[in-house]
């Protein structure tokens, strides 16, 4: 392949995607406040007060997966979960055994990544939820492996359970197209 040949790969070519109506926002916009809303709330009354949290920020990319994208693979509960618990286990053990390096924080995600395709559980955001256990707070840190049932495993469940009652309202949406 020449360079030329190279670069003209980074063109595109194929269409833009549909846009979504007004309904189809109105629902998504309606999840992820009452997705995130919840978390924020329980973690605001209940959580912080203890010095934990529930909420970390690649939530809010969940967010946008499985709230306004219900239809993508990436968006699925298998991968929601997966992708999310499998990243948190691999963030915190690279955290414990080799602290808080550049190192460290490349090979939480990279490794996320290859643990997630090769479990058919590829979830975005599970690449921040791995970075942000090593690079995250000292309130983070002293978590440890606890940062792996809460915050993500209760927050992801919180934020399943608000898509599947929220994204099966609508006469339009079918939420989730598979479990597993």
């Amino acid at each position: 392949m020449t360079f030329r040949g190279y670069l003209s790969k980074m063109r595109g070519g194929g269409e833009s995607p549909p846009r979504v109506g007004f309904r189809e926002i109105g629902w998504s916009m309606l999840g992820s406040f009452a997705g995130i809303g919840g978390c924020c709330y329980l973690s605001a009354a209940y959580f912080e007060p203890r010095d934990l949290t529930l909420i970390i920020a690649s939530f809010g990319a969940s967010a946008v997966l499985i709230y306004g994208a219900v239809k993508s693979p990436l968006a699925q509960p298998r991968n929601l979960v997966g992708g999310h618990l499998i990243s948190a286990i691999i963030g915190v053990a690279c955290y414990h055994f080799l602290g808080g390096q550049w190192f460290s924080a490349a090979l939480a995600v990279s490794m996320a990544i290859a643990v997630m395709l090769l479990t058919g559980t590829l979830h975005p955001p599970g690449g921040a939820t791995a970075l942000l256990a090593v690079v995250g707070s000292a309130q983070i840190h002293k978590l440890g492996f606890l940062y792996v049932p809460v915050p993500v495993g209760l927050g992801v469940t919180l934020l399943l359970a608000f898509a599947l009652v929220i994204n099966n309202l609508s006469r339009g949406r079918k939420y989730p197209e598979y479990w597993f």
